[in-house]
C-alpha cells in the first residue's frame, strides 16, 4: 500500500526532474508533517465514559502554573467589562503586559457572529494590534481606530478546495497558518477563539502544523454538549480525543493557567446531565517562553 507520504514524496520528485535540477536546487522534503495527534492511553483497563470524563475534567480544573493577575481592568484605556471572563495573564513577570505597554503585542480574535466586542476593544485601547475574524460581517476588512481590524474570513481547520473557491465571489474561510502568512505576522501574542464546537479541530489543525509555537497565549472557549465538528466516535472516544489534544498542547510548553465553567449554559456533557459539568468552558494557557520579559 503506497503511504500519503510516499505520494508527496514522488509528487515532489516529479515536478524536480520537470522542472529541471536548477529549479530544485537546495530544496529539500523532510518528512515533518503529522496527519494526526498521539492518542493517550484509555484511562482505565477498558473503554469507560466515566474514568475518561473524570481524567478530563480533573484536567481541565487543575491550573499548571499560577497567574495573579487575569482581569483587564488594570490596564490603562479599559473601562467596560466583557460579558464573558476572556483571561490572559498580565503578570510582572510574563512578557505579555510588557508587550503591551510598549504597544507590540498583537491579539487574534476568532469568532461567528458575536456582538460583544469589549474584549477586543480594551485589548485595542490598552495598546494591543487587534484582529478580529469574524465570517458575518459586511465588509471585506474593516478598521475601527487605530488598532482594531474587523475582517470578513472564518478561521477552518482546513483551507478551502481551491477549484470550489475560484467560483465563489468571496472565499472567505482559511487555516491560521495561512492567514498568518498572507497578513506577514512572525507572532500572535493573544489567539482568543469562541467559535461554537469548530475549536476542537482547530486546535488540532494547529498543532498538526506547528502554528502554535507562533502564540503566547491561548484563551479558548470549549463545548462539550456535543462531540464537535467532524469528531466521530463513542462518547468514551471523544473524550479520550479531546484529552489527548490539551495533553499535546501541553507537549508544545502551554500551561492552564485559568479556567471559567460557566453555569450559565446547559450543565450538559455528551448530551447528558452528568459529571457535574457545564456544557461550556473557558480555558487559558500560557507557553513557558511568555515567563521571559521579550
Amino acid at each position: 500500500m503506497t503511504t500519503s507520504w510516499e505520494v508527496v514524496k514522488r509528487l515532489f520528485e516529479q515536478c524536480c526532474s520537470a522542472a529541471g535540477k536548477g529549479e530544485c536546487a537546495g530544496a529539500r522534503l523532510d518528512k515533518t508533517v503529522r496527519w494526526h495527534i498521539e492518542l493517550q492511553p484509555w484511562a482505565s483497563p477498558t473503554p469507560s465514559l466515566n474514568y475518561e470524563a473524570s481524567r478530563f475534567l480533573k484536567y481541565i480544573s487543575t491550573s499548571q502554573i499560577s497567574c495573579e493577575h487575569t482581569n483587564l481592568n488594570s490596564l490603562k484605556g479599559y473601562s467596560k467589562t466583557a460579558k464573558k471572563p476572556w483571561s490572559i495573564c498580565l503578570d510582572e513577570r510574563f512578557s505579555l503586559i510588557h508587550r503591551i505597554r510598549s504597544k507590540q503585542c498583537r491579539l487574534y480574535s476568532l469568532g461567528l457572529g458575536n456582538d460583544d466586542n469589549q474584549f477586543e476593544l480594551g485589548m485595542a485601547n490598552s495598546g494591543c494590534e487587534v484582529h478580529r475574524f469574524d465570517p458575518s460581517i459586511k465588509s471585506a476588512h474593516i478598521q475601527e481606530g487605530r488598532r482594531l481590524w474587523y475582517h470578513r474570513l472564518s478561521i477552518d481547520w482546513r483551507d478551502p478546495n481551491p477549484a470550489i473557491a475560484a467560483h465563489k465571489l468571496h472565499s472567505n474561510t482559511k487555516k491560521l497558518g495561512t492567514v498568518l502568512n498572507e497578513f506577514g505576522h512572525q507572532k500572535i501574542d493573544v489567539l482568543k477563539a469562541d467559535v461554537e464546537s469548530a475549536e476542537w479541530k482547530i486546535l488540532e489543525n494547529l498543532i498538526l502544523e506547528d502554528v502554535v509555537e507562533q502564540i503566547g497565549q491561548l484563551v479558548f472557549e470549549v463545548h462539550m454538549h456535543w462531540p464537535g465538528f467532524e469528531v466521530s466516535g463513542n462518547d468514551s472516544t471523544v473524550v479520550r480525543y479531546w484529552y489527548s489534544l490539551l495533553r499535546e498542547l501541553e507537549l508544545k510548553d502551554f500551561r492552564l493557567f485559568h479556567t471559567y465553567k460557566d453555569l450559565s449554559k446547559p450543565q450538559m456533557f455528551l448530551k447528558k446531565e452528568a459529571f457535574n459539568a457545564s456544557s461550556c468552558y473557558t480555558l487559558s494557557w500560557c507557553t513557558n517562553s511568555c515567563l521571559r520579559i521579550q
